[in-house]
């Protein structure tokens, strides 16, 4: 059993700062501070739905999980599998991500969250999942405070139990190690890379300005500009913006 990995650990501050930004946001600072591709498969390459995007985002540590609903020898395969489970999930530091793969996707046989599940994941210390099956009670899981991404909403939960848990997953076509941090809201999610945590709050911030103070403000001012006038504001304005970047970060930037 994997467990959560001490470094890389961001304090409490930099995580609810992080959790006021949307993912695309995240995204962009991460851009700058990794060494891999942009085009890397650290977001969701399936779509997903997030069933509570009126809580915004999530940001916590992967709690790894894998379910199979629609087989019922599980249940006998291993008679104490959820309170090993429990036990698994309340060692992690949190603030935690259930991370789930369900074995029976493309089809949604059951669902391994509803209302019970939501609150007693919550009491231990769990923020919300990211399945690629199916979720329940969506609305008593959101009085519960616990958010979700998951496929599309069922009726049943079929013959969810704990199958296996503490290892690598892949969910809507995205491998996730356990303690991998994550950041999540109705756009999609990003796993952060483990190394990458250490700027992406600063890089975050710094993208943000950047645009908003260059390419953002170049187009916000160009209304009722003649149209060469306004392009020429707009390029140097992208000018200036990857300027910024190649000197913050050693990269171009997108614009």
């Amino acid at each position: 059993m994997n467990r959560i990995p001490k470094t890389g650990q961001l304090s409490h501050s930099e995580l609810l700062q992080l959790r006021r930004w949307n993912t695309p946001t995240i995204y962009n600072g991460w851009e700058q501070v990794t060494k891999l591709d942009a085009a890397a498969r650290v977001v969701n390459w399936e779509e997903t739905r997030d069933f509570m995007p009126q809580m915004g985002p999530m940001i916590g540590y992967a709690a790894t999980l894998v379910v199979e609903p629609s087989n019922a020898r599980h249940k006998t395969d291993n008679p104490s599998a959820w309170s090993e489970y429990r036990e698994y999930i309340s060692s992690l530091p949190g603030p935690k991500i259930v991370v789930v793969e369900d074995l029976d996707r493309p089809q949604v046989i059951g669902s391994f969250w509803g209302e019970v599940n939501a609150n007693v994941h919550r009491a231990l210390g769990c923020v919300g999942t990211i399945v690629d099956g199916a979720i329940r009670d969506v609305d008593e899981m959101s009085y519960a405070g616990f958010k979700s991404l998951a496929r599309r909403l069922c009726v049943g939960h079929a013959h969810s139990t704990p199958v296996r848990w503490g290892g690598e997953v892949e969910v809507f076509g995205t491998r996730i190690t356990p303690g991998q941090l994550i950041h999540a809201d109705k756009h999609g999610f990003i796993a952060i890379p483990p190394g990458d945590e250490t700027r992406l709050l600063e890089a975050s911030i710094q993208m943000d300005v950047n645009e908003c103070e260059t390419v953002i403000a170049a187009a916000r001012s160009a209304h009722g500009m003649p149209t060469e006038e306004a392009l020429a504001q707009i390029n140097a304005a992208a000018i200036q913006f990857s300027g910024r970047t190649r000197e913050q970060f050693g990269k171009q930037g997108e614009h």
